[in-house]
């Protein structure tokens, strides 16, 4: 976004200083903290009318009788828009999350470390959210015989998502490998979709060739051993101790923290901010839209591709105190990542 037309360069240099040595300290920022740093020599008294100016146009305010300002939410949001995006993680951070995703071939555990990974480069609350999409392709089926009338199906596609249920069906064991070596042979690689479309169809076609075959086929497949589930979604939140160090209002961190541990919340966190059409990162400041829990926390995240399919998303939550250009780096650099590692273990 372009800068803000009532900031001109002087009160974008004080603003963005005011920012970054708040998040720094935590503490409120005075002029004379400015005037030690500032690059034009300004006097302290200088500094304090353009913090006035900025107060008065709602990047700052003066917390309880403190000479020093904080930044408001509008503040973060005009420092956000104004960072750059050249940034690189340092090599021994890029080297860790390396590690960290090393021999990853499936969805969820890259979900799984990546939530960790995030948590421990940003200090605070990693999410990720692993999805199979109605485009997930079979890997292969496998049936087990469990006790009379009941089978257990599994069914594991290419992102490595894996799902099971148990169905009330009595097939032999022998009935039910045939059955699997036949799914396996003809459909690897097909969409759920498409395969349970071909399989009614050739039930059909083929009932008297292979009778005894698409008999068991077809009760596997009516049973919904083969369905697909549009949507499923496996949630990992990791780091929310992070947030015992650096919030203060307890009040707000218990009602933060129950949030978190109500996975579809999680879920419905990030499908409201992160477009699945989007390229880059994007920071949310103040999720009190779709939960008013989050009031005074920042979501950055991105959605993770693989190719041209959304395999689900990750992003880093914390409170509006906290180191904006090392976080979205992480973010994209992660998500980068995602679309290597994924893409090279097909």
């Amino acid at each position: 976004m372009p800068a803000d037309p009532n900031i001109g360069t002087r009160e974008r240099e004080i603003l963005t200083a005011i920012v970054e040595t708040f998040i720094s300290t935590g503490e409120p920022v005075g002029s004379r903290t400015l005037a030690r740093s500032n690059r034009e020599g300004l006097s302290p008294a200088s500094i304090r009318n353009v913090m006035a100016d900025l107060s008065d146009a709602g990047f700052l305010e003066q917390p309880h009788t403190s000479a020093g300002r904080i930044p408001t939410t509008e503040a973060y949001r005009y420092y956000v828009e104004q960072i750059s995006g050249t940034a690189r993680l340092a090599p021994q951070e890029e080297s860790m999350i390396s590690t960290a995703l090393a021999d990853v071939s499936d969805v969820q555990e890259f979900m799984e470390r990546t939530s960790h990974v995030l948590s421990l480069i940003s200090h605070n609350v990693g999410v990720t959210v692993a999805t199979s999409g109605p485009k997930n392709a079979l890997e292969h089926v496998y049936f087990s015989r469990l006790s009379d009338q009941k089978v257990l199906a599994v069914v594991v596609t290419r992102s490595g998502l894996v799902r099971d249920r148990v169905l009330r069906l009595d097939l032999s064991q022998a009935d039910l490998d045939l059955a699997a070596r036949y799914i396996n042979d003809n459909f690897r690689g097909w969409t759920m979709e498409a395969m349970q479309a071909e399989i009614a169809r050739r039930i059909e076609q083929e009932r008297g060739e292979y009778d005894r075959l698409m008999n068991s086929i077809e009760r596997l497949y009516k049973q919904g051993a083969l369905a697909a589930e549009q949507g499923a979604q496996v949630v990992f939140v990791e780091g929310a101790a992070n947030l015992v160090a650096s919030e203060e209002d307890r009040e707000r961190l218990q009602e933060m923290l129950k949030t978190l541990e109500e996975k579809e919340k999680v879920v419905q966190l990030l499908g409201a901010y992160l477009d699945v059409k989007q390229e880059a990162v994007r920071v949310v400041i103040g999720l009190d839209e779709t939960l008013p829990s989050m009031r005074n926390f920042v979501l950055i995240g991105a959605p993770a591709h693989a190719g041209n399919e959304v395999m689900g998303s990750l992003a880093v939550i914390g409170p509006t105190r906290m180191d904006y250009q090392h976080t979205i780096t992480a973010v994209s650099y992660i998500a980068r990542l995602f679309d290597k590692i994924l893409n090279e273990s097909e």
